[in-house]
């Protein structure tokens, strides 16, 4: 599996458009058969940066997102919203989807 991460800085006044303008690269992206998954969040620190995890099945359906028309319209997008270059980290891991954490389970109450 793909898993990348990305953290954005939205220029201060895009940030209230950022997730509405992008919103049909986000669907687009959840509808591919590669996908895993890709989930938007912001920071609470700075409400300018936007996080996007996300994950592909293979390395066959991460290229097919990079070439896929909506992917290189968002890159038009997100350039004339972002205040600085974007951090990325993209690493293939083992492994299908999410996997249950250990550590923490529902208490019966």
């Amino acid at each position: 599996m793909i898993f990348i991460a990305v953290k954005f800085t939205a220029l201060v006044h895009e940030r209230d458009n950022w997730l509405p303008r992008l919103e049909d690269f986000t669907v687009a992206t959840r509808s591919e058969p590669g996908n895993v998954f890709f989930d938007w969040s912001y920071s609470v620190e700075n409400p300018n940066e936007f996080v996007l995890l996300e994950a592909f099945a293979d390395g066959a359906a991460g290229e097919a997102h990079v070439n896929s028309d909506h992917f290189k319209a968002a890159i038009e997008t997100m350039s004339e919203m972002v205040a600085e270059v974007p951090e990325i980290i993209n690493v293939e891991v083992e492994g299908t989807g999410w996997s249950r954490m250990a550590e923490v389970t529902p208490r019966n109450r």
